[in-house]
């Protein structure tokens, strides 16, 4: 069979196969739901974040389920994805004592097997952390220093030692933070700085160029793509808008690093502030700007066909997907929309752009990892630039790049081809 028809077959296979374990809950107190799926306990363990937002349905838990568990191809370690989701509006005043009941239902797997983190709406260190540590655990990735590794107690509390350290560290190194305006840690720089290194690859690999004056569009401005974006403005690049639930800027010309800088520092939460137009104007503009570099780092499942083709027609180069599955489609993920966008234009898929704090946890559970600011975020970056690499060594095409990167991810979990 070509490579194509066996990707075909492994896909279906894959997205057929139902998940090991789904664990469904029902909050006491108000009508939030939520989901812990665990697509496989390959390796004894399986790890993946939680996120929190209204209307989120089991499917799409199970969905980035799947995909985590391509992700740990690409950055390790050698377990099965999962994913945990609550229905419930995070604005809600009500938000933290519906994460210390879910996190108190799910206790015996995140201590046996499960390892998790922060995702959309749910932060690494102000929630994840502390809420699981009062319940008892070391930290949110004991289940898979357990269920995976089998380590001795003393490799267990070195393991669980780096883990609490580094993703907590604050960043010194003014390579990697803005640390003249406040402290930043790993946790909340890191995955953006993935997307960003991840777009950086790109140029060197398939363009043999740099990021200075490249012209970035940027959906979402949480702490994926406000990293992303900060990082992207330090290599020169020029970001002409900005979008998310409460508005937008467009500025055709670029933002300057500095404006880019303000915005990051002073974002509300996960969004935008200071002086938007309406969601609705920035919308209607944001799709048929100039720009060379489009990054997804909103909600899953946002960003339609056409909208892609409008941005395709402005000289759009390369897509990197911030945020999990970002295309409107009919499939768990890499349906139709994607495919065609993926044969349409450069597209980093998520599994790759995406895989920073998974990254960090492999690495910090580690015998004796260097804990430096640029031990940690250079191994991610490299983590990225090896498999990006290996894509371009399929062929030199700057198409379906997000196919390739499935198919090798795929044999390589198959161990098959």
């Amino acid at each position: 069979m070509k490579n194509s028809e066996n990707l075909q077959f492994f896909l279906k296979t894959y997205k057929s196969t139902p998940p090991e374990i789904v664990f469904e809950w029902n909050d006491p107190e108000t009508a939030a739901k939520g989901w812990v799926v665990i697509n496989s306990l390959k390796g004894g363990a399986a790890g993946g974040g939680t996120r929190m937002r209204k209307g989120l349905t089991k499917e799409e838990v199970m969905s980035l389920a799947k995909v985590m568990e391509i992700k740990f191809s690409v950055c390790g370690p050698s377990i099965g994805g999962a994913k945990s989701g609550i229905d419930f509006d995070p604005s809600d005043p009500r938000r933290t004592e519906v994460l210390k009941r879910w996190y108190k239902a799910v206790f015996p797997l995140l201590k046996n097997y499960y390892g998790t983190g922060g995702d959309m709406n749910v932060d690494e260190l102000k929630d994840v952390i502390p809420i699981t540590e009062n319940l008892g655990l070391w930290h949110p990735q004991e289940g898979i220093v357990n269920g995976h590794f089998n380590s001795s107690d003393g490799e267990k509390i070195n393991a669980i030692g780096q883990l609490r350290y580094g993703c907590a560290k604050i960043i010194k190194d003014p390579t990697y933070a803005p640390i003249d305006s406040e402290d930043y840690a790993v946790a909340d720089m890191i995955t953006g700085y993935g997307v960003s290194e991840s777009i950086r690859h790109y140029y060197n690999l398939w363009n043999n160029g740099d990021l200075k004056g490249k012209k970035v569009l940027i959906q979402g401005w949480g702490n994926v793509a406000s990293a992303a974006g900060y990082y992207l403005a330090s290599h020169g690049c020029k970001v002409v808008g900005i979008m998310d639930r409460v508005g937008g800027i467009i500025r055709p010309e670029g933002l300057s690093f500095e404006e880019v800088k303000s915005l990051f520092v002073n974002k509300d939460g996960n969004k935008l502030s200071g002086n938007l137009m309406s969601f609705e104007e920035a919308n209607d503009l944001f799709w048929d700007q100039k720009a060379d570099i489009f990054m997804p780092g909103a909600a899953s499942k946002l960003v339609t066909k056409e909208q892609v083709g409008r941005l395709i027609k402005k000289g759009l180069e390369v897509i990197s997907c911030g945020a999990n599955d970002p295309f409107i489609d009919n499939a768990l993920f890499f349906g139709d929309n994607a495919a065609f966008i993926d044969s349409s234009v450069s597209v980093i898929p998520d599994f790759v752009a995406n895989c920073g704090m998974a990254r960090v946890f492999a690495y910090l559970m580690q015998p004796e990892a260097e804990m430096t600011d640029g031990a940690i975020f250079n191994d991610v970056s490299e983590t990225i630039n090896e498999f990006l690499k290996k894509i371009r060594e399929i062929d030199d095409s700057k198409l379906d790049i997000t196919r390739k990167s499935f198919f090798n991810s795929l044999k390589l979990k198959n161990s098959l081809l």
